[in-house]
């Protein structure tokens, strides 16, 4: 079974004001060098947890690297974000093992949890849901991952019972 990736329908979210002198050491480590696209791209988003738009302009302006051919590499590759994420993305598996195993329950407990869809973040930034085709983790299958935490095996009450634990350690 192949996921196919959601692209939500909307534009680019509005983005808080992001402080762009910290992409300054960056641009010079990568400045000039052959090859220096995606290790800029994924720079950044380190940085940030996405690549806001201030930030491709400022990379053009510190690199030389043209606007379209950045966006064009950052919207074909799932590794990039344009947008916000949640502190924790929650990737539920839905490879072949995972599905079968009944991966569906697992998003819908967490939807309805969280009170989003997949590719969504809550309104408190808190939580990102994301399907993901596997996590290489087949015989633990239904499978979800955390960071990096992966609890395998899961119901769907118990997906939502990790999801609400790890809001009440926020919490505290």
């Amino acid at each position: 079974m192949r996921i196919a990736r959601i692209q939500k329908e909307t534009a680019v979210t509005e983005q808080g004001p992001v402080d762009l002198t910290l992409m300054d050491p960056l641009i010079e480590k990568y400045k000039g060098k052959k090859g220096n696209m995606i290790p800029l791209l994924q720079g950044t988003q380190e940085l940030y947890g996405y690549i806001p738009r201030e930030a491709f302009h400022k990379l053009a302006e510190g690199t030389g690297l043209k606007l379209s051919d950045m966006y064009g590499v950052a919207t074909f590759y799932a590794q990039f974000r344009l947008n916000p994420v949640g502190k924790h993305i929650v990737k539920v598996c839905h490879g072949t093992a995972c599905h079968v195993q009944n991966a569906n329950e697992l998003s819908e407990a967490i939807e309805e949890a969280l009170k989003i869809k997949d590719g969504e973040t809550t309104e408190d930034g808190l939580f990102t849901l994301e399907s993901v085709a596997c996590l290489g983790c087949c015989s633990l299958a239904p499978v979800m991952m955390i960071g990096d935490n992966t609890y395998g095996k899961l119901t769907g009450a118990q997906a939502v019972k990790i999801v609400k634990n790890i809001r009440i350690a926020e919490n505290n």
